[in-house]
């Protein structure tokens, strides 16, 4: 088992940013480039737990290498390598470190709000729509179960949440209001065409993608996909031989952790419980059945 990653320090680099997961870092003579450091840090209900679990950034790392492949002509990512030896010289120093849990990207200005598309009925729109089948404007059939498939896939942004806030779904209007009407329009379009692609995809491999979030950047007046990409911190992965629709699903991501986290009398803010060992096994080894099951490499 690989040695845990909670924080990351390199001192010929600038550090930019530190998210609930990745770390980024603005290289010294290279302004238009970032370093994107995956650790092993996991957060749920938008609070970061003080518990690792270990390799967890290499999986995000080597799926989203994945689906910035198998989606690049549906639209331009900020992926320039994820080969350490091609990273500037002043990156080189910390080698061992970055290998394999780390992207050379392009900077963008991203977008402010966070990309959801939702292919079935669960997480927060199943408790909004269990109130009321009118659901961030969508006016959504009437008797329809957990887990139920929507009849289409359904963009439903939300703002951005600073760390140890949450995040709040907002409608396509209120998307609208924000940045232009043509900007949301294609940020949907392309959103939606990604789920798509990267369902079908994922439904011939055994797995569900019930939903997903998006981040997406501009440079140079382009949308660019940025960030991470379908892997388990971002998406509900639901195996195919499991599913069951009425009820909540097991699932290849950290809803395992959320589950735990429910039974749990804790108010979902800051500080966070501690993780028995046997919660950080089994959501590590869930993340590891996700990736053999997407690409087929055993990890």
């Amino acid at each position: 088992m690989t040695q845990p990653v909670l924080l990351t320090d390199f001192p010929s680099l600038v550090l930019k940013h530190r998210g609930k997961v990745r770390d980024m870092y603005e290289i010294p003579g290279h302004t238009d480039k970032l370093l994107m450091v995956a650790t092993d840090r996991i957060s749920a209900y938008d609070v970061v737990m003080n518990e690792a679990i270990p390799g967890k950034g290499a999986v995000l790392t080597k799926l989203s290498l994945f689906w910035f492949d198998l989606l690049a002509e549906i639209v331009e990512n900020h992926l320039i390598t994820a080969v350490v030896e091609e990273y500037p010289k002043v990156c080189l120093p910390y080698a061992e470190q970055l290998s394999g849990r780390s992207m050379l990207v392009k900077k963008t200005q991203p977008l402010p709000i966070e990309c959801i598309v939702r292919g079935y009925l669960s997480g927060s729109f199943w408790s909004a729509y269990k109130k009321d089948p009118n659901v961030c404007g969508f006016q959504l059939p009437e008797g329809m179960k957990e887990s139920d498939k929507f009849p289409q896939p359904l963009f439903t942004p939300s703002t951005k949440a600073a760390l140890g806030d949450h995040d709040e779904n907002i409608s396509l209007d209120q998307t609208e209001k924000l940045l232009g009407k043509d900007k949301a329009l294609k940020i949907k379009k392309i959103c939606v065409e990604l789920y798509e692609k990267a369902a079908d995809y994922a439904l011939e491999k055994g797995i569900i993608i019930a939903d997903t979030k998006f981040e997406l950047g501009e440079r140079d007046g382009k949308l660019i996909l940025i960030d991470e990409v379908l892997t388990p911190d971002s998406s509900r992965f639901w195996p195919v031989d499991k599913y069951t629709s009425g009820k909540s699903q097991p699932s290849f991501d950290k809803q395992y952790l959320r589950d735990y986290l429910s039974t749990l009398d804790w108010d979902k803010n800051p500080p966070p419980p501690s993780l028995p060992q046997e919660i950080v096994n089994k959501t590590r080894l869930r993340y590891k059945e996700a990736i053999e099951k997407i690409t087929g490499i055993e990890s």
